[in-house]
């Protein structure tokens, strides 16, 4: 059993993903939550002249140019009482496979929806994964202050794409120019909108009951009074009862209504995040149920990142932990190397910038330097502690191109790049047969993959190479190994490739072409790319 303190700083925690499509206003609520917390002095634009600020968790650079979140950023802050961490996600779904490994690593997930648009294609994938996992999901309907669709219709399409019922904790006054704020279900307040604050100053509820016509006309006008009593009439009377326990379980989702950008129902709704989220939940590492006070330190590896500061050129491998307290100069387990080690340069993130640390507890994200022995997914605990994560699948690339480096001179650097990035997780690497470093086919799951290395070879590694798509879509691994190439019958548009470990993989160009690989080779056994077996080392 862990000491007393460590409980209570474990159960203190609160650490969540926030997901959304692009353009929802993710990366918005989350400045305007780094602002309550105050880990931020103003919050940054995502998008804007050059000389606006950027938002805090863009920090990569091309993030800074493109307006686009294309990695998680890790951000931490106190709050009346609570250690929150915060992980902000790509939205975009070339970068799904980022987001996807982040959505391993939290307890319970926000998800933001544009009130314009309501549910989109990425919105409905991660929510799937979400789903998967039990984790609970908490929505904020965004952009309230723009036109939008009728609120019961956004309620009524939560509940039918997902499959769980939804409770709105408040409920939208009007929309767009006539949008006056929100009614607080739960202690029957209005928050009246005013698009000058910004979010500068505490918003101060009205207490006012919904009956209280005069009162009510005075501070919303009669038309909405008359509309918004018939809509809190009907959904106090046909909506899902509130059931915390149904919403810690992932059945039930608070639903709230909002402007991130206007800083408008950000407030209250991170209180009542906070107060109705679970602190860091007991996990599975494989039969065992690893309890997060009861145990001792555990952790795994669900992200790595390279050149987070160019000054240092370095690699941090980022760690959920799930159990027990983390100490500095103590040597822990790396399960995958059976070795024991410190963890070296131990740190907080927020963002790119990093403080050092003597400790910290479960449900925090900590970055460690990586000398290069990590991998995703890798486990490290107690000496004895005998407990190993589940690995984190790696996506299929469904595009693949051929890169030759342009400068010979440059073929360590080149060679070097390739090599961090992919360890990343962001891209797949394969060889040619008896091919040199010099050429590399480059396996992505989406496009906007290929954009984000070619910048970061240029910036990062100074590196410029020439890119040939290939027609390429489906990759499978051969079973046997010990099959060669040039002894198999393949149709003119599959290429044989091996990976960084020396397996072999078939590469084709549409599923007609691996049905003829298998009619032509009666002994070839394909396996898909994540596939458990084709997973091991």
């Amino acid at each position: 059993m862990i000491e007393e303190n460590t409980a209570g700083q474990i159960r203190r925690r609160r650490t969540f993903a926030i997901i959304s499509h692009p353009d929802a206003g993710k990366t918005t609520l989350t400045e305007k939550l780094l602002l309550y917390g105050g880990a931020i002095q103003s919050a940054g634009s995502v998008k804007g002249k050059n000389s606006d600020r950027h938002a805090a968790s863009d920090w990569m650079e091309i993030e800074q140019k493109r307006g686009i979140s294309v990695t998680s950023s890790v951000l931490q802050f106190e709050y009346e009482g609570y250690c929150v961490n915060i992980l902000d996600t790509p939205g975009h779904q070339d970068f799904s496979e980022d987001t996807y490994r982040t959505l391993m690593a939290v307890d319970s997930a926000v998800m933001v929806i544009d009130a314009a648009k309501g549910i989109e294609p990425q919105t409905r994938k991660l929510f799937k994964v979400c789903a998967m996992r039990g984790i609970p999901i908490f929505t904020f309907i965004n952009k309230m202050d723009r036109e939008a669709r009728d609120p019961f219709d956004l309620l009524d399409e939560l509940e039918k794409e997902f499959g769980i019922g939804t409770y709105p904790m408040n409920w939208p006054i009007s929309c767009g120019v006539r949008f006056k704020g929100v009614f607080d279900r739960q202690n029957r307040q209005i928050l009246t909108f005013d698009n000058f604050h910004g979010g500068r100053q505490k918003l101060q509820a009205i207490a006012c009951d919904i009956t209280d016509t005069e009162r009510m006309d005075s501070l919303i006008g009669e038309d909405l009074r008359q509309e918004l009593v018939e809509q809190i009439e009907l959904l106090d009377g046909a909506s899902y009862d509130f059931d915390l326990e149904q919403v810690r379980n992932g059945r039930l989702s608070p639903v709230f209504f909002g402007s991130a950008l206007n800083n408008f129902g950000v407030e209250p709704f991170l209180e009542n995040f906070l107060k109705m989220s679970l602190p860091p939940r007991p996990r599975q590492a494989g039969e065992r149920t690893v309890d997060p006070e009861k145990d001792g330190f555990s952790a795994f590896v669900f992200k790595i990142q390279a050149n987070m500061n160019k000054a240092h050129r370095d690699r941090i491998a980022f760690m959920r932990i799930c159990s027990g307290k983390f100490e500095r100069d103590k040597e822990y387990y790396h399960v995958q190397t059976g070795k024991t080690a410190k963890l070296s340069q131990p740190q907080q993130m927020m963002a790119q910038e990093r403080e050092g640390i003597q400790e910290a507890y479960a449900g925090d994200i900590i970055g460690v330097f990586d000398p290069g022995v990590f991998s995703i997914g890798d486990t490290v605990c107690e000496p004895g502690m005998h407990v190993q994560y589940e690995g984190i699948p790696t996506f299929a690339p469904e595009h693949f191109a051929i890169v030759e480096q342009i400068d010979s001179m440059k073929r360590k650097q080149f060679a070097k790049g390739m090599n961090q990035i992919a360890q990343e997780g962001a891209i797949q690497i394969f060889f040619e047969p008896d091919a040199g470093m010099e050429r590399v086919i480059v396996g992505v799951v989406g496009v906007l993959q290929y954009d984000v290395l070619q910048f970061r070879m240029q910036s990062e590694y100074g590196v410029e190479y020439r890119k040939s798509d290939l027609p390429h879509t489906i990759i499978r691994r051969i079973a046997d190994q010990d099959i060669r190439p040039g002894t198999l019958k393949l149709a003119s548009d599959t290429r044989w490739v091996v990976d960084v470990r020396g397996r072999n993989y078939l590469i084709f160009s549409g599923k007609w072409s691996v049905d003829w690989a298998l009619e032509n080779n009666k002994s070839l056994r394909l396996l898909e790319f994540t596939d458990r077996e084709a997973m091991d080392e």
